[in-house]
């Protein structure tokens, strides 16, 4: 399964893309998305997905 940015929640940080250790994350002027093919949701790297963990932002980052 794999994580969604919500864009109309999104204050385009980028405290996210930093933290993701499958480099799903990318910045296109200011829009960040989340590519589902290569989200892990961090499974097997950490207990929980680490942007969500990173993200100033309650219900910014869902699940897909």
């Amino acid at each position: 399964m794999a994580l969604k940015i919500v864009q109309m929640e999104c204050t385009s940080c980028g405290d996210c893309k930093p933290v993701c250790p499958t480099d799903s994350i990318t910045d296109k002027g200011g829009i960040f998305k989340i590519n589902p093919a290569t989200c892990t949701e961090c499974e097997g790297d950490f207990d929980e997905p680490q942007c969500i963990v990173a993200c100033p932002v309650d219900g910014c980052i869902i699940s897909a």
